[in-house]
Order: structure tokens, then C-alpha cells, then sequence
């Protein structure tokens, strides 16, 4: 039976976490035995509060210091002793930032390969946001939300100032966290599971998404493209019901657009989930339609008919003078997607509520079609796609919610 070590090294609000719990979801799904092992969730539990003021991880600090490494050996001493009874791949999460910290492990661990996991994301803006994230948890409870985010990047600039990557230590992986992209990989002997490992750091992982539209706006009404109209009195019934049928469902964060009919449809689903973080992400805006914004497609034929025919030669590939076509629309959207994945640190249950072309352009990523055919994926307002996708499992569901009452 193969023992395998998996070591994950990063800077903190990288998504180490995340990719922690996707390699164990989709080890374990093989049927191999897994667990991982968190120095966070330790420190936090023998600590509490302690350890969320940033001088507790300054490089001077020798009680910090001396504390950190108490919990770093318990967590290393569990480990071994779970691959030397029936485990076989153990996952040890946390920064590891330095040479020492990773020399300690490997001398700890080396009865079994040794596999290093090195998580990287420079998109300041993400950083930011996971941060916020971060601040949440219970940990910086006692803080207001100013002093938590300012204690945290004080606390990363600390790591940073030890970070060195693992390459040339031993077996590695460099994985861009956003884009799941192996970057780097060097493997000097034999690694268990590697094709598998492979597989898993590269597929996007959905564990669980629901993907709605906004309700009917008033220029949907009216016939227009763009604009940010308000949501109907039907709009506002259809976003109610769809609060309704998500009542019983753990959902953890929203994501939105910046338009109102997004965030109008976005309120009831928050209220009823007080707990859920709602976030606004720009890339997830309707597609820009420049000079045409607010127009109905009889004005665009009837002011522009050179533009209402080119438009309805190739729909995919036309743009809109001064603003966006599909063709340019799906890099944005790609990012905003991954944006929302990454924040959300793989939990299940998130909703987006884009738009027509927004949502279209998400579930080309899923579905089998010709790009030229993208611009005609069907989506309703009163009802939402469910998709699931794994290393193991591929689920893509339309599901109706209740009308609502006129």
C-alpha cells in the first residue's frame, strides 16, 4: 500500500485550503484513505484570539514562534502516525512558509514520499477579497472589520518576508490557485498518485452552484437591451419565490452583478440567509452594449441596419459599437467565474444571479456546444441550473421553482 505526504506551502488568502480539500475529495473518491491535517483550525482551537494579532507572527517574535512549531509537531506527529496505521495520503495544511519549517517536516516524515504543493495568486484584487473572507471567522470576532483586515495583511506581510518556494527541495508542484494551472512541477522520484493528483489540481471544481438569472426587469418589459433597470412587480415576485425555494439550503455566499435587477433579486435570497455573504463581482455585468444601450432591436433596424444585419449574420462574433460582443465577452466572464469559485473556498451551495449573456457564456463552460451557438442557450427567469463538477461527478440540471402568485 503506497504512503504519500502532500505538503501545502503558500502565502495565507492563496486558496491552500481549498485545493487541501479538492485533493482530498477527489483522493478520497478513489478510495484511497485521506485526512487532512490543518495547522490553522489547531492554533485556533488551543489559542483563540491569540494568534489573530499580527505580533504573533513576527519574525522576532520567539514566543509566537516557539508556540507555532509546538502545534506544527502535533500536527506532524498525528500525521505520521496516521500513515503508519491504515492511512495513505496525508495532507498537511498551512503556510510552511520557510526552509526550516519545511527541513523539520521532511525530517518528521520521511519514511514516505514527500510531495510539496506550492499554491500562488498575485491578483491583489482577490487577495483583498479573501481576506475579507477570512475576517469573518470567528477568530477575529473581538476585532472590528478595519482592524481584522489591517491585522491580517500585516500578518501576511510577516510571511512574506520568510516565503521561499520549495523548488529544488524535492518533489513539487507550483499550482495557480485561480486559473488551476500547474505552473512548475519537478519530480525527482517516484510520487504516488501523481496522475491522479494531476488531474485533480487542473479540472475546475464545482461542488455544488446555482446559477440564476435576474427577474424580469422593466426593460425586459419594454423590449430594451441594457440599461439598469429596475426588477417589475413580477421581477420582484419571481426573485421572492426563488428566496422560497432556496429556504431550506445551506448557502454560504452570493454573487451578483452591479446592476439592480442582479442585487434586487439577490435581496430576498439574502434576508432569508442572513449568514450568506453577498458580493458584487464587475465581471459578472451584462453585456455592454454601447451606442445601442436602451434601445429596442426595431430601433437598432430602423437607425442601424448595417448593425442589426451583421448582428444577425453572426451574433457570437458581432460587437457592439462601443461595447462588447460575445466573442470579447467570455474572457471577463471566465475570470469573474473563477472569482467567485476562488472566494467561496469550495464550499457548496453558492449562487450567482447573472444575466441572459453572462449566464450563457458561464454555462458554455459546461456545455457541449459550438460557439456560434452560445448566444442561443436558453435562460428562463423562473428557473435556475444546478451543476455539479468533480473529479467524480458531473451533474447539470434545470429546475423550475414555484411561480409566483400574480
Amino acid at each position: 500500500m503506497s504512503k504519500l505526504s502532500i505538503i501545502m506551502v503558500g502565502l495565507p488568502a492563496r486558496g491552500k485550503s481549498t485545493i487541501a480539500l479538492r485533493l482530498y475529495e477527489g483522493l478520497s473518491a478513489e478510495g484511497l484513505c485521506v485526512r487532512i491535517f490543518n495547522n490553522g483550525e489547531l492554533r485556533r482551537r488551543h489559542l483563540g484570539a491569540e494568534s489573530s494579532l499580527p505580533a504573533f507572527y513576527h519574525p522576532d517574535n520567539r514566543e509566537g514562534r516557539s508556540k507555532r512549531e509546538r502545534l506544527a509537531l502535533i500536527n506532524v506527529r498525528s500525521a505520521k502516525a496516521f500513515l503508519r496505521e491504515d492511512g495513505q495520503v496525508a495532507i498537511l495544511d498551512a503556510t510552511n512558509a520557510g526552509r526550516s519549517r519545511r527541513a523539520f517536516l521532511k525530517e518528521h516524515l520521511s519514511e514516505y514520499p514527500i510531495l510539496f504543493v506550492e499554491c500562488v495568486n498575485d491578483d491583489a484584487e482577490l487577495i483583498t477579497a479573501s481576506v475579507q473572507r477570512k475576517i469573518r471567522s470567528q477568530e477575529f470576532g473581538h476585532l472590528r472589520e478595519e482592524e481584522a483586515g489591517a491585522a491580517f495583511m500585516e500578518r501576511i506581510g510577516y510571511y512574506e518576508r520568510m516565503y521561499t518556494s520549495p523548488e529544488g527541495e524535492g518533489a513539487f508542484m507550483r499550482v495557480d490557485t485561480l486559473r488551476n494551472r500547474i505552473l512548475a512541477e519537478s519530480l525527482p522520484y517516484a510520487v504516488p498518485y501523481h496522475i491522479r493528483i494531476r488531474d485533480i489540481l487542473v479540472s475546475d471544481w464545482v461542488r455544488e452552484l446555482y446559477l440564476a438569472r435576474h427577474g424580469e426587469s422593466e426593460y425586459n418589459v419594454e423590449g430594451r437591451i441594457g440599461g439598469d433597470a429596475p426588477l417589475t412587480p413580477l421581477g420582484k415576485r419571481q426573485a421572492s419565490s426563488l428566496a422560497a425555494h432556496f429556504h431550506d439550503r445551506r448557502i454560504p455566499y452570493i454573487f451578483t452583478s452591479g446592476f439592480r435587477r442582479s442585487l434586487e433579486t439577490a435581496d430576498p435570497v439574502s434576508r432569508s440567509h442572513p449568514e450568506a455573504a453577498v458580493i458584487a463581482v464587475p465581471e459578472l455585468d451584462e453585456i455592454n452594449a454601447g451606442v445601442c444601450d436602451g434601445m429596442r432591436y426595431a430601433d437598432i433596424r430602423a437607425a442601424m441596419p448595417e448593425e442589426f444585419l451583421a448582428r444577425s449574420r453572426d451574433k457570437y462574433n458581432y460587437v457592439y459599437p462601443g461595447g462588447e460582443g460575445y466573442v470579447t465577452l467570455r474572457s471577463r466572464v471566465e475570470r469573474g467565474f473563477r472569482k467567485a469559485l476562488f472566494l467561496s473556498g469550495g464550499q457548496p451551495g453558492i449562487v450567482i444571479i447573472g444575466h441572459q449573456a453572462i449566464n450563457r457564456t458561464i454555462l458554455s463552460l459546461f456545455l457541449f456546444r459550438r460557439k456560434e451557438d452560445v448566444p442561443y442557450i436558453y435562460v428562463p427567469q423562473n428557473q435556475y441550473f444546478h451543476i455539479v463538477a468533480t473529479h467524480q461527478k458531473k451533474l447539470f440540471e434545470l429546475i423550475r421553482f414555484k411561480e409566483p402568485l400574480i
